[in-house]
């Protein structure tokens, strides 16, 4: 399959930055991707919705390098690509934020931050004694959690089990964007959060995207779906069924096509 025949439900015929076709793995009798399709464009929020064993979560984890269809295509800007894990999704620059964060909670911010990816001193010392360079780390982790104005956080030292469920998911988020060059995916990052706290994750969202990064936001919540999305993808029983745009569609309505109440628009 050439890269422009992947142009494709998108007014502008841009090229997508992370596209799937045909995406399949099965466990056994059970189906969890049955020739699903994915599309997203740079500098969008695309939201994910789907009920609960949908295959949303599969297919996210396929482009993420955490699962491995059983056949289909992944592309990234253009170019094929079949990733063994998630480290080299992460090399391609797409960074994924799970729900359980995936943090050292008895860790500093700076050490989650750097977690796998510490900086080592030049020389002799980093080479051979593998001494961390703490002074770059701290003044890199200071700049990304300034960049997404992660003000409440004075002290980068601090371990991460002393913060707010919203400090930890924007210090997450910051671990992404930090690393994250293309794409940045965010599963249910709402969830368990408080009001002002989901505000706080959603405005760091609209940033990251105002950065020139596409982000992928899979989420059970239709209201912040629909307040920062630019499309929607629409999951049910193993692909996608519907891609629709959330100021021509009512929330009610995407819930009814998602469970299967209401047929799909024709695309």
């Amino acid at each position: 399959m050439a890269a422009e025949d992947l142009e494709l439900s998108d007014p502008n015929t841009r090229q997508p930055i992370l596209a799937a076709r045909d995406l399949r793995k099965a466990y056994g009798r059970v189906v969890a991707m049955d020739g699903a399709d994915f599309d997203l464009y740079p500098g969008e929020i695309l939201g994910v919705i789907g009920d609960n064993g949908a295959g949303k979560s599969s297919m996210i984890a396929a482009l993420a390098g955490a699962v491995r269809p059983d056949s289909g295509e992944i592309w990234l800007g253009g170019e094929q690509v079949r990733f063994a894990n998630p480290m080299e999704a992460r090399a391609k620059g797409i960074e994924t934020v799970f729900q359980t964060l995936a943090m050292a909670p008895a860790l500093t911010i700076v050490d989650n931050l750097f977690l796998g990816r510490e900086y080592r001193k030049p020389g002799f010392r980093g080479r051979w004694l593998r001494a961390l360079d703490r002074t770059r780390m701290r003044a890199e982790a200071r700049k990304h959690l300034s960049e997404l104005g992660l003000a409440t956080i004075q002290n980068i030292d601090q371990v991460v089990e002393t913060l707010s469920g919203g400090q930890r998911q924007g210090v997450a988020v910051a671990r992404a964007c930090a690393f994250g060059s293309r794409v940045i995916i965010l599963d249910e990052p709402t969830a368990a959060l408080g009001v002002k706290e989901s505000r706080k994750v959603l405005d760091l969202i609209l940033d990251v995207r105002r950065r020139g990064i596409s982000v992928v936001l899979i989420s059970h919540n239709m209201p912040h779906v629909f307040e920062i999305a630019d499309r929607v993808h629409i999951h049910r029983l193993g692909r996608r069924i519907a891609q629709v745009r959330p100021d021509q569609i009512s929330m009610s309505d995407a819930v009814a096509i998602m469970t299967g109440a209401m047929a799909p628009p024709t695309e």
